[in-house]
């Protein structure tokens, strides 16, 4: 069985590399031609532990994995082609933009030759996957190939695990014949036992939107508590840990912070209430999710100013620029969005990232980049921990009191206990207590 991957972002390059690591023949397209270069030589565009490895055994070794320019000649013997460009929010109007996946289908039309598998790896509003087939049936006819429905639930950070271990394989499918191609493409999974969710193609597609949609409502929701444990005097890790034994309703996701982003979570959660309203359903519960999430950056940016009274000029040490930690993706960062609207108050950002600092640095060219947390916390008024990397969790704080100008420290990712930095002589504000 051999496979194309159209588009080389990260859910194009994990699926390509993961399937060359389940044993098939896989071929990755770009039509960035250095993009395409540099990962033929294993150099992968964006930073995923253990992805180099992947492709430089897969590349070198096993030679099962390849990268190309042409869609013409990828196609040409396909068994399975993946559909994996990118679907960016229209900000505006917060629908997904469709455009590579049209381009991309009328490609596809034009390079067919056989019988093949057209599967849509991207996340699209409902409805997409059946409009993809209406553009090839035009040039081909709707015998000659099947179309199929097939997210994926990659998480940065841990993607290559989320691909060989998911918690389930959503398939949705028109026949069973795409269907039985579909189950033994994803047989080394079934072996170890991992759930096929067979269904329609509609049902395919909001299951991925409806999935992120329930987890964002899930951070949103612990946020709120968050405010309200403030208030009152409470620890909202005690309120989330003694939630989420409850079988019901679980302990993932209920870890209060600055607010959810990253290249997921703020695009779906927009396109899903969209597509509803787009069909006269109002998701007013995901509405409210969307707004509060939106709005919480800004409350904590004046807490951070309050507490600290930051005037103009005054230096902030900011330690961690990616949304999360173990991905250099800084894309809808609550942590670069507390610094735009600081910077916007005339205050200065240092800042120390493990991996994002020169793709944050493109993004906002007014952040002062530091070699590592402490000179980043040098001469600052105020110190905030905006994502959760390791390195961050075990600080010498002696260290940065000499050289902090004023010992105030936000902890957005409670990853210190507030009675240890106090007995230092901190002042300190952690996230809901």
């Amino acid at each position: 069985m051999k496979l194309a991957i159209i588009g080389t972002g990260y859910v194009g390059l994990i699926t390509g590399a993961c399937f060359a690591e389940f044993g098939y023949e896989t071929v990755c397209i770009d039509k960035d031609e250095y993009r395409v270069k540099e990962l033929n030589n294993s150099k992968c565009p964006f930073y995923e532990p253990g992805i180099e490895d992947l492709l430089k055994k897969h590349l070198h070794k096993t030679k099962l994995l390849s990268f190309s320019n042409s869609i013409s000649q990828s196609l040409k013997d396909s068994d399975i082609i993946f559909i994996t460009v990118s679907t960016p929010s229209k900000r505006l109007e917060g629908e997904a933009d469709l455009t590579n996946v049209w381009n991309v289908a009328e490609e596809i039309s034009e390079n067919i030759n056989k019988y093949c598998v057209i599967v849509t790896k991207s996340t699209v509003p409902v409805g997409t996957t059946k409009e993809i087939k209406k553009i090839i049936a035009k040039k081909i006819n709707d015998k000659d190939f099947d179309v199929v429905s097939n997210p994926e639930f990659l998480r940065e950070g841990s993607a290559i695990n989320d691909f060989m271990r998911p918690d389930r394989v959503v398939i949705g499918c028109e026949n069973k014949k795409s269907e039985d191609i579909m189950k033994e493409l994803y047989n080394p999974l079934q072996l170890i036992e991992i759930p096929i969710v067979s269904t329609t193609i509609e049902s395919s597609e909001i299951i991925k939107y409806a999935s992120n949609s329930f987890l964002a409502t899930k951070i949103s929701f612990i946020n709120q508590v968050a405010e309200l444990c403030e208030v009152v005097g409470a620890n909202v890790q005690d309120v989330a840990k003694g939630m989420g034994i409850d079988k019901r309703i679980g302990n993932k996701y209920l870890h209060a912070g600055p607010g959810y982003g990253g290249s997921c979570f703020p695009k779906d959660v927009k396109a899903f209430i969209s597509t509803a309203e787009k069909n006269n359903v109002n998701l007013s519960i995901i509405s409210a999710v969307d707004k509060f999430n939106d709005e919480r950056v800004e409350r904590i940016t004046s807490k951070i100013i309050a507490k600290s009274n930051l005037q103009k000029e005054d230096t902030v040490s900011l330690l961690g620029l990616s949304f999360k930690p173990n991905t250099d993706d800084i894309r809808d960062s609550t942590s670069l969005k507390i610094a735009k609207l600081l910077i916007n108050k005339g205050i200065r950002i240092k800042s120390y990232d493990p991996v994002s600092m020169e793709i944050a640095k493109s993004e906002n060219t007014e952040l002062i980049l530091c070699n590592n947390a402490y000179e980043a916390c040098e001469d600052a008024k105020a110190i905030i921990i905006g994502t959760e990397w390791n390195e961050f969790r075990a600080l010498d704080f002696l260290k940065i009191k000499k050289h902090a100008t004023n010992l105030v420290i936000f902890d957005l990712r409670n990853i210190y206990k507030a009675k240890d930095l106090k007995d230092l002589g901190f002042e300190y504000f952690g996230t809901g207590k």
